[in-house]
């Protein structure tokens, strides 16, 4: 396996648990989000809350900034575009199907 095909899982598997997801759901809708209301928000250990947050981080999905004694996460665009075009490269080439305009004037019988 390459080194850019492992980067991509690695991306995607980070999405693929419940509570990172939600989190990045949660980030989407409000960023600069202080990592301590995560634990609250989905009912886990704030260490639990934690290293969800780092394997984000570390696929590069979220962004970190200190506020005070604080540590809030956004989105962070660049990761979210990479995850697109992963998924985007996942969509078969489109089928040419002729639009039903396309046999007008001809006998098709």
């Amino acid at each position: 396996m390459t080194s850019t095909l492992a980067a991509e899982a690695a991306l995607l598997r980070a999405l693929a648990h419940p509570v990172r997801l939600g989190i990045m759901r949660a980030i989407a809708a409000r960023p600069e989000t202080c990592a301590c209301d995560f634990a609250e928000m989905f009912g886990v250990a704030q260490p639990t809350a934690s290293q969800h947050l780092k394997v984000l981080r570390d696929a590069g999905l979220v962004s970190t900034r200190r506020r005070g004694t604080q540590i809030c996460y956004s989105v962070d665009p660049a990761g979210l575009r990479q995850a697109r075009r992963i998924v985007a490269d996942l969509q078969p080439p489109a089928l040419h199907v002729p639009s039903q305009g396309a046999d007008r004037g001809r006998n098709v019988s």
